[in-house]
Formats: structure tokens, C-alpha cells, sequence
């Protein structure tokens, strides 16, 4: 999956794949995961939100199940 690097103390990159509705993040930690059945609308607030990990931590974090892939 392709990520596009973001400005965020935490997470370093985000990628979503629409057909699967998978939601890929790298966190700057190296640690990269993959969060399941995430509509659109949450990855798009995600990009456009002026703080990514208050975003992550509020909608996806705890919201979706994920699955640690490095």
C-alpha cells in the first residue's frame, strides 16, 4: 500500500485503500498498522485534520480493529 508521509509527532505516514477499506499507518516509532472496515470519510478526517494524532486518538484508535503488520 502506497502511504503519503504526514507532519505529525507520532504518525509518520498514512495510506487507505478504498476498494477494502483498509487504513494503513506508519508511526514514527517503525511500528506500521493496519485498522479494518474504516469508512472514508475517517481517512479523509484524518488528512485534513490540523492535528493527526488527536484525530487518530479520538476516531480510530480503540475504534477499529487493527492488526500490527511490522
Amino acid at each position: 500500500m502506497i502511504r503519503e508521509a504526514v507532519i505529525s509527532s507520532n504518525i509518520h505516514s498514512v495510506g487507505y485503500d478504498d476498494e477494502a477499506q483498509i487504513l494503513e499507518i506508519e508511526f514514527h516509532s517503525g511500528g506500521i498498522y493496519q485498522y479494518y472496515s474504516v469508512p472514508r470519510t475517517i481517512y479523509g478526517g484524518l488528512m485534513n485534520a490540523s492535528s493527526h494524532g488527536k484525530y487518530f486518538h479520538a476516531y480510530i484508535k480503540d475504534v477499529f480493529p487493527c492488526q500490527q503488520v511490522r
